[in-house]
């Protein structure tokens, strides 16, 4: 119906009114758009008289529609029907009235008046649509990157289960990039995150999402694929991010841990597979890899794991969790040259369980500061304990990265110290390449304390991670230890073998002991004689045992070594 009369209406902006007429009568149509350009607007019109033609130039670009009420086949209220049902939303306005020249001219002196309100109320709409979508789009999406955004993640997994037999939620984390945004700022920072989405797109296909969790952590959903073509997937994007990235005329390079969980394997719900992607993810960072695929052993987050945490803090308080020690020899002379301390814990009801399982629960509930302190402060107390047979000889402590990454953790181990009366020298804190690289200014920063003490440092499982030579000449170490994987193959890869002797000949340039862990048989120890390592450390040698059967196991083993 037509709306309440205004004197004048006013002209579209800077083009003509674009106008759909439906009308079956020509020269009431004429009347319709003389009325319209008597109120002063600039006209770009079609007519058409039934549903097809109507159908035919229905566009979204229309600034108005302009219907008849009555016809004969064809009528208004069905065109609006047609326009709402096609989803659009043109400005509508219905002529209705007796036929006659006199009756007719008299609503059409009205018509101006119409449109203009119907004008008006259409772009009112517009407007609205346009803040609604924006706001959504907000909601959804990170305000950075522009890329789709945690929640919305959360919703296309549930949509990607709900349609597709398999899927796969992969997450992304840069490495160090807190170093990129400490050494750079945080304008270059974020152009390098902004870089991001483009670069990952690059391998997968259109249709696959990207979003961006916060911070340098990134996910990409992958419907319909399974976890072996993720590993392919997530190959592909490692190298993608290989190539310089360009920011403030700064060419970045930077490394990333991805994580892999897949459906239904690892989980039947958005939030189960984030969180145990999270799990893969943190697990590839552990082991210094590039990729990790979810593993249930992995995870500290599992129930039975769960039920851990308040067991673990009572045996930290109770002192239930003990150290084994296993020998370390010289393999030049057979003498005995240190001790590795390795926790164990004997649970009341649960028996044994491994460091494999209570190490991670710790480190995620906030317990590895406190096993920690105890463990190294039993070590120490061990070692003063049987130096009166082992006169001097370091005890070797493994330490987390968590523990190098608190700010508290050098002025700790110095009270830790202070309280066993154990020599600074005779204590050595075990490290792993992928710790020593999670944040290198602060972990470097933490050893250098320590070392002025007079705390000795190990790079444990050498080879499994990313650290690089320039990057280990700067560090306070006097030791590498080769990880078991590589001097357990030895033999039968010869891979292996030229990555231990790799590993000596480096470890001699440097002006570092070398440690083979894992010698398990005597061809092994021998192969590492000829190869010039300077320790050994496995079974051939000692099983991991109680303080107190140290004395008998030296004892035995100089008898061992004068007979050999």
């Amino acid at each position: 119906m037509l709306g309440k009369a205004l004197h004048r209406c006013i002209p579209m902006a800077g083009r003509p009114l674009r106008v759909l007429i439906l009308e079956d009568r020509p020269e009431d149509a004429d009347l319709a758009l003389h009325e319209l350009r008597r109120a002063g607007y600039e006209l770009n019109w079609r007519r058409v008289d039934d549903e097809a033609g109507y159908k035919a130039n229905l566009d979204p670009e229309l600034d108005l529609v302009l219907a008849d009420y009555h016809q004969p086949q064809f009528n208004a209220i069905r065109a609006l029907k047609i326009m709402q049902d096609m989803g659009l939303d043109i400005p509508f306005v219905i002529v209705s009235g007796a036929i006659g020249d006199y009756v007719l001219k008299d609503r059409l002196a009205r018509l101006g008046t119409a449109v203009k309100n119907a004008i008006e109320q259409g772009e009112l709409r517009r407007r609205q649509r346009v803040a609604q979508a924006a706001l959504e789009h907000h909601a959804l999406h990170d305000s950075l990157t522009d890329l789709p955004n945690r929640l919305m993640l959360r919703e296309e997994i549930q949509k990607a289960i709900g349609t597709n037999a398999y899927a796969v939620l992969m997450l992304l984390d840069i490495d160090n990039f807190k170093e990129v945004n400490d050494s750079f700022g945080h304008q270059v920072g974020d152009a390098l995150l902004r870089q991001m989405g483009a670069r990952l797109r690059e391998p997968i296909d259109a249709e696959h999402l990207i979003a961006r969790l916060g911070g340098d952590e990134f996910a990409i959903l992958l419907p319909g694929a399974n976890a072996k073509e993720a590993a392919r997937t997530a190959q592909a994007m490692l190298r993608a991010l290989e190539r310089p990235f360009l920011s403030e005329d700064h060419a970045l390079e930077v490394t990333a841990s991805i994580g892999i969980a897949a459906y239904p394997e690892h989980g039947a719900v958005a939030e189960t597979l984030m969180r145990r992607a999270d799990v893969a993810m943190y697990g590839a960072k552990r082991t210094g890899g590039t990729y990790a695929v979810y593993r249930e052993e992995d995870d500290p987050y599992d129930a039975s794991r769960l039920l851990l945490r308040a067991d673990l803090r009572r045996a930290i308080d109770d002192r239930d969790i003990t150290l084994y020690y296993q020998p370390q020899v010289a393999l030049a002379t057979g003498d005995l040259t240190g001790m590795e301390a390795l926790a164990r814990w004997r649970h009341r009801e649960r028996g044994w369980i491994p460091p494999a399982d209570f190490i991670p629960v710790a480190e995620r509930m906030g317990l590895i500061k406190p096993l920690t302190e105890y463990l190294v402060e039993l070590a120490g107390k061990d070692a003063i304990a049987f130096g009166k047979t082992a006169v001097g000889l370091p005890v070797a402590v493994n330490v987390s990265m968590r523990n190098l990454l608190d700010p508290h953790f050098s002025e700790m181990m110095e009270e830790v110290i202070a309280r066993t009366g154990l020599p600074a020298e005779h204590l050595k804190l075990e490290i792993t390449e992928s710790a020593v690289m999670a944040e290198p200014s602060r972990v470097l920063e933490s050893m250098k304390r320590l070392r002025l003490a007079g705390v000795r440092f190990s790079i444990d499982d050498f080879g499994t991670g990313y650290s690089s030579l320039a990057y280990l000449q700067k560090l306070p170490v006097e030791e590498i230890k080769i990880d078991r994987s590589f001097v357990g193959q030895m033999s039968s890869q010869a891979g292996s073998a030229a990555i231990v002797r790799a590993t000596i000949e480096l470890g001699g340039s440097l002006g570092l002991e070398v440690v083979a862990e894992g010698v398990e048989d005597e061809p092994t120890w021998d192969a590492l004689k000829r190869m010039g390592c300077s320790a050994a450390q496995g079974y051939f040698i000692g099983r991991p045992m109680p303080v107190f059967e140290l004395e008998g196991w030296i004892r035995h083993w100089s008898e061992r070594s004068q007979a050999a």
